[in-house]
């Protein structure tokens, strides 16, 4: 096989935002029309590390359509409930894989961890039209169900799709992930196949490393705390600095090539569904699914 390696064709600075009920987050970005990242919609790192943030808030009970929302959690917890019934808490290394389907009411409160702090993401991944209307469902899965694979000084926890031989234990998501915690020691190296025309994005938030390796060596030295973007090609390859380690999330999905219009916790593929999303929440008749009993 040839390989086609992935450059960086853009950094992004994440930009700090206030979200739910005064929480401050760092996003890379957000749901927009022209859908750069298709099929992925927003990327936030939330922390709350900072004490005259004071009490953690969260995000109280708000609605979602259309659209998958994944938690993974770093450090603390979130308390989560919905209208279906469902209830837990994510803790570290946990992950919430939600699909919104037609429509959900869900809640997501932070709670510390021992040492004071809060940690982690949530990224934003889009339906297809075909599945936008269609059962809302979880995938929780606790951080001893996560497999981890530790070779030549990385460590990749894979959630969604393949490294080696292990295999992500979220599955049946449309857009066909990969969703990666990799945390690489001081100069070790790290390549994976990618299937050419995804969307490849990292997410650095430990140390620093040489992202987007060229058939020379040659890369991007991307330091925490960034989003690399990758061009198209069939696999990627990075190193760490010598002098620190790097840790990021890498994140691939399928492109679903539709129009997109997002409003708030919604994203559809016209403004009249938009419409038809706000009717429904005005009338009591968004949630679809009954509460379980």
């Amino acid at each position: 096989m040839t390989h086609l390696h992935r450059t960086v064709t853009q950094v992004i600075e994440p930009q700090f935002v206030i979200e739910g009920a005064g929480v401050l987050l760092r996003r890379s970005f957000g749901p927009q029309r022209a859908n750069p990242f298709d099929p992925f919609l927003l990327f936030d790192h939330f922390a709350f590390n900072d004490p005259i943030e004071g009490p953690i808030v969260g995000f109280p009970t708000h609605p979602h359509r259309g659209i998958e929302t994944v938690t993974y959690m770093l450090e603390g917890k979130v308390r989560h409930r919905d209208s279906l019934g469902n209830m837990g808490i994510i803790g570290p290394g946990d992950v919430q894989w939600m699909t919104s389907g037609s429509g959900i009411m869900h809640e997501e409160m932070p709670r510390r961890g021992p040492n004071g702090q809060v940690n982690g993401f949530q990224l934003w991944v889009n339906l297809p039209a075909r599945q936008k209307m269609g059962s809302p469902r979880y995938q929780e899965v606790i951080a001893g169900d996560i497999p981890a694979v530790e070779q030549d000084g990385a460590k990749v926890r894979v959630v969604a799709g393949e490294f080696g031989d292990a295999k992500g234990p979220v599955t049946e998501i449309a857009a066909k992930p990969l969703y990666m915690d990799v945390t690489l020691e001081p100069s070790a190296q790290f390549g994976l196949e990618v299937v050419a025309g995804h969307s490849l994005v990292a997410y650095i938030f430990e140390g620093q490393g040489l992202f987007g390796m060229d058939e020379n060596g040659q890369g991007e030295l991307i330091e925490a705390v960034h989003m690399a973007v990758f061009g198209d090609g069939n696999r990627v390859r990075v190193q760490a600095g010598n002098g620190s380690g790097v840790r990021f999330m890498l994140v691939a999905g399928a492109p679903f090539k539709e129009p997109v219009v997002p409003y708030g916790p919604f994203v559809m593929n016209s403004e009249e569904e938009i419409r038809q999303a706000l009717s429904d929440l005005r009338n009591g008749t968004f949630v679809k699914e009954k509460l379980v009993e």
